[in-house]
């Protein structure tokens, strides 16, 4: 069974936001990033040169075994991703209430913070927190 590439490591949070160069896309990582912080209780860790991550648990899929985070977020070239492990196609009455996003299997997409709806976002990344999952995964909370 393969394992992640991608690893917790102790590379600055604060550091990588602050190389953001477009100045939007830094404000929302940051606006995430408190968001994040405050709904989860979990410090921000750096997984990989370019995931924020909170929280961690331990899974076992139908070929890669490893470390992941509950909740986080990457900021992309085209736009801000949230990994959310709530199966996001099946929240179709908060993503309805959203705002502009576009999904893919644990991943929110969204071009601006701002085309979203706070308290629905909030409410998405709580369920997430609460109850990550990855399809076909076995996961081990440590």
């Amino acid at each position: 069974m393969a394992k992640l590439k991608t690893q917790a490591n102790d590379a600055s949070v604060d550091k990588f936001l602050a190389d953001i160069k477009d100045e939007q896309k830094r404000t929302d990582c940051q606006t995430v990033l408190e968001l994040m912080k405050s709904l989860t209780g979990e410090p921000a860790v750096m997984w990989g040169k370019t995931k924020v991550g909170f929280g961690c648990f331990h899974y076992r899929g139908k070929t890669s075994e490893g470390d992941w985070f509950h909740v986080g977020f990457s900021p992309r070239k085209q736009d801000l991703v949230l990994y959310l492990h709530c199966e996001l196609e099946k929240q179709t009455s908060l993503l309805e209430k959203l705002g502009k996003h576009q999904i893919g299997k644990s991943c929110l997409y969204i071009k601006k913070f701002e085309d979203v709806h706070v308290p629905t976002l909030k409410k998405l990344i709580k369920k997430a927190y609460q109850s990550p999952s990855i399809a076909g995964a076995t996961i081990d909370q440590p």
